[in-house]
Formats: structure tokens, sequence, C-alpha cells
């Protein structure tokens, strides 16, 4: 009798690529049954995921339908999407909660969560507004205090990123160049992961080896890409002249169209504390690549198979 899997974010990035993964990972599609859960079954890609897995309804807000969602389930992939109030770390945290609460209450056996590096805690108290990190690292914390077994993933940026955030990517400028500016230099460093295609791996690992990665964190990125290193690519596959300009903090909070003290502390922290994942993220990100099963796609790779169109 196979293990269910219950799969959080069913219909989004993560939990889709983990869900398709499973499926087609001849080994994994033999122990675990997939249970996907989204808030609103009725949707159009919970219809197509219909055509593949189990899929039921479950809201953090309702906890009684989590209670239903969670029957009998072994493993749950748990993910949160971030608050932007003035409660989110708050809010945010406890959706975590309630889902491993659930969890525990329900008998599951192993809780797998997507979580992020607390950049308050890491920065020592001087970057305190990317609430989306901490609060996934709050959860973290509390997930790992719980009588579950459990392990994590931290991504890094979604090379997704380019298509979905186009007021983070180049702008085009009257002489038709186009510009990547940030407030930091272009030497430092940032974890990309084809989250579609790849983030289903570093699960996969944990799945394939529960007890071995219990308590285990995977740092989960293809590579870490300078910004010079990032428009050199961006050049080349859209063919346009793409450049990086550092500007002031001031000018890059400026260009954003909203939530720009958290965009400007990450990459500020990024640029004073050591990395993405802090101070050790280099060694951390090439340990969790390390242990997973099958390549990784390069930025390159993504940005050719899914073309930025500047225009």
């Amino acid at each position: 009798m196979k293990n269910i899997l219950a799969v959080f974010g069913a219909t989004g990035i993560q939990g889709g690529s983990i869900i398709n993964h499973v499926l087609n990972d001849p080994e994994l599609s033999q122990i675990y049954e997939i249970r996907a859960i989204t808030r609103d079954t009725t949707s159009d890609k919970a219809k197509k995921l219909k055509e593949k897995v189990t899929v039921v309804e479950g809201d953090v807000f309702d906890p009684a339908s989590l209670a239903t969602a969670l029957n009998g389930a072994h493993t749950i992939f748990a993910m949160t999407t971030p608050s932007f109030t003035p409660d989110a770390v708050e809010i945010e945290s406890n959706s975590a909660k309630t889902i491993a609460d659930v969890a525990v209450q329900k008998g599951a056996q192993y809780i797998i969560f997507s979580t992020l590096p607390s950049v308050t805690e890491l920065s020592g108290g001087k970057y305190t507004h990317v609430t989306p990190f901490d609060a996934k690292a709050v959860a973290e914390k509390y997930i790992r205090s719980l009588p579950i077994k459990s392990a994590f993933v931290s991504y890094g940026f979604f090379m997704e990123n380019f298509h979905t955030q186009p007021f983070l990517g180049p702008q085009k400028t009257s002489d038709g160049t186009w510009v990547l500016a940030r407030h930091i230099s272009s030497k430092h460093k940032v974890p990309y992961i084809d989250a579609t295609g790849d983030a289903g791996k570093f699960v996969g690992a944990i799945l394939a080896e529960p007890e071995k990665y219990a308590g285990k964190t995977f740092c989960a990125a293809q590579a870490l890409y300078s910004f010079d290193e990032i428009v050199a690519i961006l050049s080349k596959t859209t063919g346009k002249t793409v450049v990086y300009k550092q500007i002031s903090l001031d000018d890059f909070e400026k260009s954003l169209p909203f939530a720009p003290v958290l965009f400007s502390e990450g990459l500020s922290f990024l640029e004073e504390f050591g990395g993405y994942f802090g101070p050790l993220t280099d060694e951390l990100v090439t340990w969790a690549a390390g242990n997973i099963k099958g390549r990784l796609t390069t930025l390159e790779e993504f940005l050719r198979a899914n073309p930025l169109q500047l225009v």
C-alpha cells in the first residue's frame, strides 16, 4: 500500500513541480500516492490536475478543511504564501503552524516544509523587513519542535521571476540599451533555480531517503550567479545589449511598484552578510545540488527554453 503524500500549493510552481517529479520517478511513484491540496478545486488548474491525481480542498484559514484533507496522509509537503500586511510574519507563520498542528493531530509521519533563512536573525536585527523569509524561519523553528519528523527545502530565486516580475528585470533606456539596476555591486552572487523543472528534484531526494535527511535543509539552487554573469546571459539569450548598473538605494526603492524596503533590504542583506542563505551560502548550495538525482537546468538553458521578450 502506497503512502499518501499530501502536497500543498498543488496548482502552483512548487507543488506542481513536486507532483510531476513524483509521478515521473519510477521509484517514488511506487511509494507515494499523491493527494493534491488546493483552496479552489473548481479552478482550471485544479481541473487539469484531477486528470493525474486526487485533488482535495484545503484552506489554512479553515482548520476543519485541513483535517479532512490530511486524513490518512503519511507525508506532507507544506508551503505558505507571503503576506504584505503589517502583521506579515505572524499571518504567514501561523498558516504554516496550522498545517503542522493538523498534520500531527491526524497522525502524519513526516513534514517537508518550504522554508527560508531568517534575515532578521542572520543580520543581528539590522534588516527586519524581509518578512517572507522571517515568517518561514519562524514556522521552521516551530515545526522542528513538534513530535514529527521533518526536513526542509529553501529555494533560491526562481528563474521564472524574469517573466513574472518584470519590474525587477532589465529596463529599456533611450539609447536602446537594457539596464538591470540594483543598489549592490555587480560582483555579488544570487542563487537561481528553474522551479518548474527542478524544485521537485530536491523534495524528491528527501522523499527517497526520509530518514537520511530528517532535520536537514536543502538550500536549493542550480548555481550562484553574479549580476555580471546574469546580464551576459540575458544579452546572449535575448540578442539585446543588457548591462548592469549600480544605483543608489533611494533610486532602487523608487523604481519598485510595491514593498520597496523588503526588496532593498533583501539585497543589502545578501551583500553584507555573506549571501542569500547567509555566510555559508556557497557550501550549502553545493551540498544540496550534490544530494539530488539528475542534473539541474542552468540559467542560460532556462532562458533559451523560455525566452525573455525585451521589446
